[in-house]
């Protein structure tokens, strides 16, 4: 071993081995263990939420290797319709063309050609993090296989009746000129404006006034509502009123939806611009009118003088032409909702279309009852009750999408409109008994992705065909997602695989929390707190983590604040801490918690870690290098580190059963650096360099080092597989090229090893050596001083142990001698409890009173004197009320340490005194 741990020496190295030695290939007779990976999207990078999901699958899949499961982590990559286009396009708009002046066969050969170039990019990523997928067996989404198996299924639903098509009210694009899934839109706050207008009734008797975020939908108003209960307008309900500017007469309709004390009351209707509207022309049959062109300018559908203006224009022209007719009644400041493109930032439309849908309901029926009746169990168990809740309202899906990339959908049209679908055009022709002179055009849309990774676990595997694969790893046993993707993902799994296989897709569903900032923002490139976990493995200097966050930024204007935040946060950039350091604090971040804040200190804290197991195992090697000829003794150290071993082997099992990886990286810790590394190493040190141990104590103390490295090392690999690689690769005979931790047997609980009477003489020696340490801290005694102690009310049991562990303790605790006092005075002592028994150091000789009071004194002094100017300024309301908000925390906390300070510093004079 290298005298220093250096993560990048050996990462990359250990990678490549695991793959030439096809290490993360199915193996063996075992039972079968399936993860399938949710496939992220071929334009994308590794960002910390992927780096986080796919830790927790990694270390899965680890575990159960080394168990001796038949693994498969099943990869792949989807095709992500959208973004992908986005990506072609935007290099042919760079280049001065479109994707229409290539046209659509040469376009979507252009995808392909980016595909082959580009569309490895998370692959690459995926490899420097440790990811043990099955490479061999990777799957695109568009591959021949599973764009066949989409394609079956849309037939065979079609054929069923559960696809159908129909014009509904769509999330559209105006940009991309798509539809988009709810997934695809986010919404949020803006500030807009409340625009109030006149509508008179047709009789003269009056008018009623509507409010309104988006003026220039009024010219396709079918309606104005109000409720049955409102006094104010019930005797209008059935009566008539002019629409401006469109001058068409329409009715007043009465409806539960209405809220009377929202506005005034009276809500103008507009089936085909709102989706709310929509649901209340059904109940109503109101007429539906479409004002909008595909790119968002308004059509023939409207008066003259608006038709071909884009909507912000219509909406001004509008706005004006109703004010200047009498009839604009105030305009509001409004914050409000909008809802924009994930991929454009457009502001998306309510738009009525043609659209393709799946009928849900018979599909969602049996998806409910698999996790009513436990064949699907959700972890943990409350995100149930979110997939219920969507799957008891579910709406028909929309699954048609108007580009190029993708499953393009197998349907035909003859010249008047008529669509056949088949899977393919011969098929179509053959299945509907149509001539060879019936001209048919094929269906321009492609199918939402969320279709085809809607049959990821069981495509992926051969399915249509019978393949051995699905035999063996179909239901799969987790999938491990996040909970913003159970009603778009989790649920059509569900759904399709078993209505397609007969069977769920997978027994269990891990739901984890989103990974966010050290303050708790969600990660966004907008906010320019984005950290890539490739950065934080192989660390990057200021100036290139600059240039990361501030290039292609949405809002140019931020690009300042971003600037002054990362050289506050990031004054060197950031160090290379490493894999295993990432990984292991993913682990540790692995809670039932909604949300989780990622703190750097954590991952610092854990390099240290990596570090410390590096420099145990170093001083193993040196401690066992020449083996002492003699059969083992073991002491009451060996027995405790082997019980307390037993103990973590049974906890980590039992947490990794439950999902609780955070549980078991804690306990993982506790024993490797407080058990193993604190107490174990300095015992086993007492035990190989003091006179009074016999030679077979010695021979135990190597035996047991070596032995519980190596465990730990098996048990460590799940969480840390290079460091730990790099370590058991170091021990005995292991330089056969096909030896690997990977491939050794994960450590199993041995109950015989259990010693509570072990447990309760280490807990009894490390309380003892803790209150040394303890009075040595307070009286300021140098650590490696040998000191006197003196027992005060000792027990009989106290007396014995001492008397049997009184060479370890004399040792780790750096003990001149150990006496006990029955009776007489007490000379002047420090003293620290265990128990009932008094540890009492005499200090006559340790240390110079008047000295030491002196130098506590002047602390003190100091310390008040800093506690004062704190003080001062948390008294001043102006300080409190104008200094930014963590200038005022920072000093609450400072305030906090230094009396804490002042506190300890009292006490340790008057313990002099």
């Amino acid at each position: 071993m290298h005298d220093k741990y250096n993560p990048r020496d050996i990462e990359a190295k250990h990678y490549e081995r695991w793959r030439d030695l096809g290490c993360f290939a199915p193996a063996g007779d075992g039972t079968p263990y399936c993860i399938m990976i949710p496939p992220p999207n071929v334009t994308g990078t590794l960002h910390m939420g992927h780096a986080f999901q796919d830790t927790i699958m990694d270390a899965l899949t680890r575990y159960h290797r080394m168990r001796g499961h038949n693994t498969l982590w099943q990869y792949g990559t989807d095709h992500a319709g959208i973004a992908t286009q986005m990506v072609v396009e935007r290099q042919l708009n760079a280049a001065g063309k479109t994707r229409h002046d290539l046209g659509r066969d040469a376009f979507v050969d252009a995808v392909w050609e980016w595909k082959a170039k580009s569309g490895g990019a998370i692959s690459k990523q995926l490899a420097a993090l440790g990811g043990s997928v099955d490479w061999d067996t990777e799957r695109f989404t568009m591959d021949d296989a599973l764009s066949a198996a989409v394609t079956k299924v849309f037939v065979d639903l079609y054929r069923e009746g559960l696809i159908y098509r129909g014009k509904r009210l769509v999330n559209w694009d105006p940009v991309l000129r798509t539809a988009l899934s709810d997934l695809e839109v986010l919404s949020e706050d803006e500030n807009g404006h409340l625009w109030r207008f006149a509508y008179p009734l047709t009789d003269g008797s009056g008018e009623l006034i509507v409010a309104t975020t988006r003026p220039e939908t009024m010219l396709g108003d079918t309606a104005v509502a109000v409720h049955p209960d409102d006094e104010r307008y019930r005797h209008l309900i059935g009566k008539t009123v002019r629409l401006p500017l469109a001058e068409r007469a329409i009715p007043i309709i009465a409806d539960d939806y209405v809220d009377p004390e929202f506005g005034t009351g009276c809500v103008k209707i507009t089936p085909a611009h709102d989706f709310n509207d929509y649901e209340m022309g059904q109940r109503h049959a109101l007429p539906m009118i479409n004002i909008l062109a595909p790119d968002a300018t308004l059509n023939d559908a409207v008066p003259a003088a608006y038709r071909n203006l884009d909507r912000y224009d219509a909406r001004k022209q509008v706005v004006a032409d109703l004010d200047a007719a009498g009839l604009l009644r105030g305009i509001d400041e409004h914050r409000m909702t909008v809802p924009r493109g994930d991929r454009s930032q457009a502001v998306v439309e309510p738009y009525l279309t043609d659209q393709w849908y799946v009928r849900i309901e018979p599909l969602a029926k049996p998806a409910i009852a698999a996790v009513e009746n436990g064949d699907i169990r959700f972890v943990p168990e409350n995100w149930s009750k979110t997939y219920f809740d969507w799957m008891h309202n579910i709406q028909d899906w929309c699954i048609s999408r108007q580009l190029w990339w993708g499953h393009r959908i197998p349907a035909w049209y003859d010249a008047d409109g008529n669509h056949y679908v088949g899977h393919d055009e011969t098929e179509a022709r053959a299945f509907n008994d149509l001539a060879d002179d019936v001209e048919l055009t094929r269906d321009n849309d492609v199918l939402d992705t969320w279709f085809s990774s809607g049959l990821w676990p069981f495509s992926t595997l051969g399915w249509p065909s019978e393949t051995e694969r699905l035999a063996t790893f179909y239901p799969t046993n987790v999938l491990v997602t996040g909970f913003d993707i159970i009603f778009f993902w989790v649920a059509r799994m569900i759904m399709l695989g078993l209505k397609f296989t007969g069977e769920v897709p997978f027994r269990e569903v891990y739901i984890h929390g989103l990974i966010r900032d050290q303050d708790g923002q969600k990660m966004s490139k907008s906010k320019g707190n984005v950290l890539d976990p490739l950065d934080l493995i192989r660390g990057i200097d200021l100036d290139s983590l600059l240039e990361k966050r501030l290039t292609g930024l949405m809002q140019p204007h931020l690009a300042p604040k971003i600037e002054a935040a990362t050289r506050k946060q990031f004054p060197d950039g950031i160090p290379a801490y490493g894999c295993d350091a990432l990984r292991f604090t993913f682990a540790q971040l692995a809670t039932t918690g909604r949300d989780i804040r990622f703190e750097l200190g954590r991952i610092e804290g854990n390099r240290n870690f990596c570090n410390k197991l590096w420099n145990a195992a170093r001083y193993v090697h040196m401690a066992t290098t020449e083996p002492v000829a003699a059969d083992p003794e073991p002491g009451v150290a060996e027995r405790w580190i082997l019980s307390r071993l037993n103990r973590t082997i049974g906890d980590v099992h039992r947490h990794f059963g439950q999902y609780r990886l955070d549980l078991a990286a804690q306990a993982l810790y506790d024993f490797v650096w407080h058990a193993y590394c604190d107490w174990y190493l300095e015992l086993a040190k007492a035990t190989l360099t003091s006179e009074a141990m016999s030679d077979g104590a010695r021979a135990a103390a190597q035996a047991t080092l070596t032995s519980v490295v190596d465990a730990a090392l098996r048990l460590l690999h799940p969480l840390m597989p290079f460091v730990t690689e790099e370590i058991w690769l170091s021990f005995g005979d292991r330089s056969t090229a096909d030896e690997t931790v990977m491939r050794a047997e994960f450590p199993i609980e041995d109950p015989t090893k259990i010693d509570p009477a072990a447990e309760a003489d280490m807990d009894w020696l490390t309380g003892f050596t803790l209150g040394v340490r303890q009075i040595r801290g307070e009286m300021d005694i140098s650590p490696g001083k040998f000191v006197p102690v003196l027992l005060d009310d000792a027990a009989a049991g106290d007396r014995e142990r001492v008397a049997r562990l009184g060479p370890l303790l004399t040792r780790i605790a750096r003990l001149e001698r150990v006496e006990f006092h029955d009776d007489g005075e007490l000379p002047m002592a420090a003293t620290a409890l265990l128990g009932e028994m008094k540890i009492r150091v005499p200090l006559a000789g340790l240390i110079d009173l008047a000295a030491e009071r002196a130098r506590l004194t002047k602390q003190l002094t100091k310390t008040a004197s800093d506690l004062g100017k704190v003080r001062g300024k948390l008294d001043n309301p102006n300080f409190v009320a104008n200094a930014p908000s963590d200038v005022v925390e920072r000093e609450r906390a400072r305030l906090a340490t230094l009396e804490q300070a002042s506190a300890d510093l009292d006490a340790q004079i008057r313990r002099l005194d």
